[in-house]
């Protein structure tokens, strides 16, 4: 068994309230909702400190919980939602982005089955095959490096591993085979996420700005599994708005 959490805030810098746009005649809160019952948990909870947010989610039936303005992350979103809400330690919550609308619901229930898999991890999340240098170089993709049993050991915008051999060539000669992107979807142990919502932001999380790199500073295990299937593209642009709204044949 395993619970979704969707944290939804209004505030974002490059598109302002995005959650609540309109894609193919729903608002984008609402298409990320039904993917996550449609991956069959036990409950799914929109969290969020918007009125906004909440009236909208409201009106379309789902289950809202108004969490605290000053939280600097999803992650302390949904721990505040876990904890009211009465959740036990062992109980496992997916955190699933509220801006990805066209994540399959598969790899939703994968990362909670993987975590169920695997009880030594505090965390499970994806990861997928890097398929070409400009990706590869690209730091707005999170790249994710894991030892032989899946654990992961790294996470960074940089690409990582570097091939030393592969240095001076030029991107489109690049090799990155066995190079990973992360999916950013995480299964949680709710005593686990408590703990690291209670953690003070890490010196390498600041840098890289990647929150997972917390939990690997404070000695928590994250097990990377592969993604079963793509990942649809999220959305961070007008421009993203409108690729996803032609994917949906909108």
């Amino acid at each position: 068994m395993f619970r979704v959490v969707i944290p939804a805030r209004f505030a974002s810098t490059r598109l302002p309230g995005k959650v609540l746009l309109p894609l193919a005649g729903k608002p984008m809160i609402q298409w990320v909702h039904e993917r996550a019952l449609a991956a069959g948990p036990a409950e799914v909870v929109i969290a969020t400190d918007d009125a906004r947010i909440a009236a909208v989610a409201a009106s379309f039936g789902a289950v809202v919980a108004m969490t605290a303005t000053g939280h600097p992350s999803g992650t302390d979103r949904i721990a505040q939602a876990a904890h009211e809400r009465g959740w036990s330690g062992a109980d496992i919550v997916v955190n699933m982005q509220a801006d990805e609308p066209l994540i399959p619901s598969a790899l939703i229930s994968q990362a909670a089955r993987a975590l169920e898999a695997h009880p030594r991890a505090d965390v499970a999340t994806l990861a997928a095959a890097i398929g070409s240098s400009e990706e590869f170089l690209d730091p707005n993709v999170v790249k994710v490096v894991v030892d032989a049993q899946g654990r992961a050991l790294y996470f960074s915008r940089a690409p990582v591993p570097w091939d030393r051999e592969g240095a001076a060539l030029r991107p489109p000669q690049m090799s990155c085979a066995g190079t990973l992107r992360h999916i950013g979807i995480y299964a949680y142990r709710v005593a686990a996420l408590a703990r690291l919502a209670s953690l003070p932001p890490s010196a390498l999380e600041e840098r890289e700005k990647l929150e997972q790199l917390r939990a690997l500073e404070n000695g928590l295990q994250i097990h990377v599994a592969r993604a079963s299937e793509p990942c649809g593209p999220d959305v961070n642009t007008a421009e993203d708005l409108q690729r996803v709204a032609r994917l949906m044949g909108a």
